[in-house]
């Protein structure tokens, strides 16, 4: 087991630069960024086979996230683990910078893809995964979605696919914090029974608490030991989490940046918890 002490460490630490890099932007999407903070520290400080000296090694496990407005969380992850300095995070949505709002592998050549349609970060996944498997190589692919995302329907066509074809090496994990722009999920078009769904098309599936390393390293490895079918992770997540006010109301922090105000809050809030 990983060291749990490190990695919280790491957690809030992201935290800490994805907020300062959305208020220093004015805009951006705070909630769905904190609320995927775990799973990606879990990704890039454990599971993943990558290497930041080397992004484009054939063998390297595939990382897309679908939900790409939750980039600041991913752009964090990428800094902190080698792949750019950390001095360019608040750079984040200005002109020229590598950094746009969603990802864009065009002025980031280490991305994968560039996402931000919704419901289209699964398909390329499905096809990669397809791809390694042709090949016989034996790097696994990764796709974070949101639950609001769910919505899409191609990401249902993607999903019938991957279950048809068997396509183990392929790993979705839903960040499902349960509110979207306009509102609570329940609210605007409800996805349960999420997990039956995922089943249905031949999907095997767990269900876990997002923010709990413990549990996530569970899941990744129950991923990882199946063989004959992709794994769904349906993380139970917060948005906003780790900051109070953002977890108290989180449709409306979805693509509101912090107040200056509010920043100072949140930064005090995550220096109380160590």
């Amino acid at each position: 087991m990983p060291d749990l002490t490190a990695l919280r460490d790491i957690a809030r630490e992201m935290r800490r630069h994805i907020l300062r890099m959305i208020a220093e932007a004015g805009s951006g999407h705070p909630g769905g960024s904190l609320s995927a903070v775990e799973l990606l520290t879990a990704l890039y400080w454990h599971e993943l086979k990558h290497d930041p000296r080397n992004p484009k090694d054939p063998d390297r496990d595939r990382f897309i996230l679908s939900k790409g407005h939750g980039v600041p969380a991913l752009y964090t992850a990428l800094a902190m683990s080698g792949y750019f300095d950390v001095a360019e995070l608040p750079s984040l949505r200005k002109l020229d910078s590598p950094l746009q709002g969603h990802p864009d592998v065009r002025k980031m050549p280490l991305l994968e893809a560039s996402t931000g349609s919704l419901g289209q970060g699964l398909s390329i996944g499905v096809g990669m995964a397809l791809g390694l498997r042709l090949d016989a190589n034996p790097a696994r692919v990764y796709v974070m979605l949101g639950d609001g995302e769910c919505d899409e329907g191609q990401v249902w066509e993607a999903a019938m696919f991957a279950g048809a074809h068997g396509l183990s090496n392929l790993c979705a994990v839903v960040d499902a914090n349960g509110a979207q722009l306009d509102g609570w999920i329940d609210d605007i078009l409800p996805l349960e029974p999420f997990a039956d769904k995922w089943r249905a098309n031949k999907w095997n599936v767990v269900e876990i608490d997002g923010h709990s390393f413990p549990t996530i390293f569970d899941a990744f490895d129950a991923a990882r030991n199946r063989q004959d079918a992709p794994t769904a992770i349906v993380a139970r997540t917060i948005k906003g989490k780790g900051v109070s006010f953002m977890e108290a109301d989180g449709p409306k922090y979805h693509g509101i940046a912090p107040t200056a105000d509010e920043l100072s809050r949140a930064l005090a809030e995550l220096d109380a918890e160590g």
